[in-house]
């Protein structure tokens, strides 16, 4: 089994999760613990902070994965790695949403915990529709901190091409009320894993659905996109399975022999 042993990576939300009722899909949850019995090592990859993907993770019995957009790493159940943003490009960032008029949320650490000077992004795109906890201190200045881990910044899409800088930070729009920046590094990410495990990368099999994928879909590994996956990532994938709450990671595991 050692030889012929895989590494997989799956994407959570859209691949594992059937996205209408935000839970694991059964038969994902049983490819998962057939895949570990096995003897493959399984993680999750994904976008979410670590402080929001730990508890999804143990409650499907994994000890791994690769969060934070690649800037995070859990082995074994241990926290090894959880780099913030690029802090000066970030301040940069802010600054010019600043001067355009538009409200900043910051997370100066792993949670969700979130500052601003005033309600300017409340104001504009309102609360968030995730738990949040807010400080508004009008003293409250990015230059007090030495970190940011994700930045919310209330400019629609319609006005981003005035905000030049945002393309120097990983970023994305799930709400069309605000940009987020977070890591969208998941491919370095996996990459970094695979060095700690001391395995060559070409074992690694990756699983995801959205265009925050594309990214780990660029590795050189062999890659599966649900058949419910995004246009752009069924054309870059090694391959098409069927879709999440079809069965499909459970069927491509099995057509491959991995379980």
């Amino acid at each position: 089994m050692q030889e012929n042993r895989k590494f997989f990576f799956f994407d959570i939300d859209g691949t594992l999760t059937d996205r209408t009722k935000h839970e694991i899909v059964p038969s994902a949850l049983k490819a998962l613990e057939l895949l570990q019995k096995k003897g493959h090592f399984v993680a999750l990859a994904t976008g979410r902070a670590h402080y929001k993907a730990i508890h999804f993770m143990r409650e499907i019995g994994l000890e791994n994965m690769v969060c934070n957009g690649g800037k995070g790493l859990v082995l074994n159940g241990r926290l090894v790695e959880n780099e913030p943003l690029d802090y000066l490009k970030c301040k940069a960032i802010v600054q010019q949403a600043g001067q355009l008029g538009y409200g900043v949320l910051l997370a100066y650490d792993d949670s969700k915990h979130v500052y601003a000077r005033d309600l300017l992004f409340l104001k504009q795109a309102g609360y968030r529709k995730e738990p949040t906890v807010y400080h508004i201190n009008g003293n409250d200045d990015i230059s007090h901190h030495d970190q940011i881990y994700k930045m919310y910044i209330s400019i629609p899409q319609s006005q981003e091409a005035a905000l030049t800088l945002k393309d120097t930070v990983g970023h994305m729009r799930f709400e069309k009320e605000y940009l987020m920046f977070q890591g969208d590094d998941k491919k370095a990410g996996i990459l970094r894993m695979m060095q700690l495990l001391n395995h060559h990368p070409k074992d690694v099999v990756v699983f995801g659905d959205d265009t925050n994928d594309l990214d780990m879909f660029s590795g050189n590994w062999y890659s599966i996109a649900m058949g419910n996956a995004c246009m752009e990532l069924k054309e870059i994938a090694s391959e098409i399975t069927e879709k999440n709450i079809e069965d499909g990671i459970y069927k491509a595991c099995l057509r491959h022999g991995w379980i």
